[in-house]
């Protein structure tokens, strides 16, 4: 998913700034919902869309997510994998697919 390439920039981006300093588990945390929060109003009143602002959005929450996997010294390969492996156990394709439904409302 992240590519060595990608942390080392991120990590070489923090450290010139010495920014490493405010960048604990909760102010990352905080961080990507408030980057969320302004992906999200891109489509606040309908689908339409400024491409490059949403993907531009879409990088800044995707950068935090990435600062705090590294942050945690977690490998974010493994924690995405590791979690699609439980969720793949509650949403079972011949439950799940095609619906929209929470896992414990899903009937046989």
């Amino acid at each position: 998913m992240s590519s060595d390439e990608v942390l080392r920039s991120l990590r070489e981006f923090v450290a010139e700034r010495d920014w490493a300093q405010f960048h604990t588990p909760a102010s990352l945390a905080r961080s990507i919902v408030i980057e969320s929060a302004e992906l999200l109003e891109h489509f606040q009143w309908d689908e339409e869309h400024d491409r490059q602002a949403v993907l531009d959005e879409l990088a800044d929450v995707a950068t935090y997510a990435l600062l705090l996997a590294d942050a945690l010294e977690a490998d974010l390969d493994e924690v995405v994998l590791a979690k699609l492996e439980r969720t793949k156990a509650k949403y079972p394709v011949e439950k799940a697919r095609g619906r929209s439904t929470k896992y414990d409302q899903l009937q046989d």
